[in-house]
């Protein structure tokens, strides 16, 4: 996964921030997911994610089964405030 910041690196007061958690007695994986996390639209200083895991590793193997897993998601951006002649640069492109 790719991490804008360091996940210990908190954004102060993002304006926009996302927490999910999920818990499973067990967990298999019959193929390894590809994971990818991005923001686009946002410069890489701006955004910051990263995952907090339980009985899980950060890369998982096919074929095994992790029991009693926790993983912690969190997501967060501070939005920019486009320049005035920026939003009528765009609209004469669309």
């Amino acid at each position: 996964m790719k991490r804008s910041r360091k996940q210990s690196d908190p954004l102060e007061r993002p304006d926009v921030e996302l927490t999910a958690e999920v818990k499973s007695r067990k967990l298999r994986f019959e193929k390894v997911p590809e994971t990818e996390v991005r923001f686009p639209g946002y410069a890489e200083d701006e955004s910051v994610s990263g995952t907090e895991r339980k009985n899980l590793p950060e890369e998982v193997e096919e074929d095994v089964t992790y029991r009693n897993s926790r993983i912690r998601y969190r997501g967060a951006a501070e939005l920019s405030v486009p320049e005035p002649g920026d939003l009528r640069q765009r609209s004469d492109k669309e």
